[in-house]
């Protein structure tokens, strides 16, 4: 048996397609399916897919004649793709999870495009409040994919010597500010912000100096 896959679905893309592609793709079913024995007892018998498919080619060849006849065109591919459909889940269901067996049913396998997780953009500080006195107000650049956002902040010091300790405080989410409380009247602090999400955290935002009073 072939390289096992869990959960193979089989593409439904039957409306997307042009005619002649409708066509070719039931063909190779109807072709692939009888005397199959993974597939005994499928849902549908070849001669009535076989005989959908034809009349489906008929009412194409006629469909530029008159809206009645476009109708009858998209009416018969219904009838098409309602058969193809059943066939489908069936084969999902009788392949049991083996994509070569799948393979064999002239179906094609659905593929799904997922969108590998970005880095956030750089954190940064929108504002410095004053709150009440000996507190201060971070507001953040708005981060809607940040899981959470820290900020940390300390007495400021010299270029030669950073700031230390830092206090840090977490918030939920940029959309309200970070109170910074406890802080001492008349000393300028050092704060910056950085973000956390799917990938990691942030690079520190550059330093805003701001004195409390």
């Amino acid at each position: 048996m072939g390289t096992k896959s869990t959960e193979i679905k089989a593409s439904l893309a039957f409306n997307g397609m042009k005619p002649s592609e409708l066509v070719l793709q039931a063909k190779q079913v109807h072709d692939a399916m009888p005397n199959n024995p993974v597939y005994t007892g499928a849902p549908v018998d070849p001669a009535t897919l076989e005989g959908a498919i034809d009349t489906y080619i008929a009412s194409a060849a006629q469909a530029a004649d008159s809206k009645k006849a476009v109708a009858e065109r998209e009416k018969q591919r219904k009838v098409l793709v309602g058969l193809l459909k059943q066939l489908a889940h069936f084969v999902e269901v009788a392949c049991k999870e083996d994509m070569a067996v799948f393979m064999t049913s002239g179906f094609k396998p659905a593929t799904y495009s997922r969108t590998a997780p970005q880095p956030l953009l750089p954190a940064s500080i929108s504002s410095v409040d004053q709150g009440n006195t000996g507190q201060l107000l971070v507001s953040v650049k708005s981060m809607p994919k940040a899981r959470m956002v820290e900020v940390h902040y300390a007495p400021a010091g010299t270029v030669q010597t950073p700031p230390t300790p830092w206090t840090t405080v977490t918030i939920p989410n940029a959309r309200k500010p970070a109170v910074l409380n406890n802080l001492t009247p008349g000393t300028t602090y050092t704060i910056q912000v950085r973000a956390y999400g799917m990938l990691g955290y942030t690079d520190w935002s550059d330093p805003v100096n701001r004195m409390v009073i």
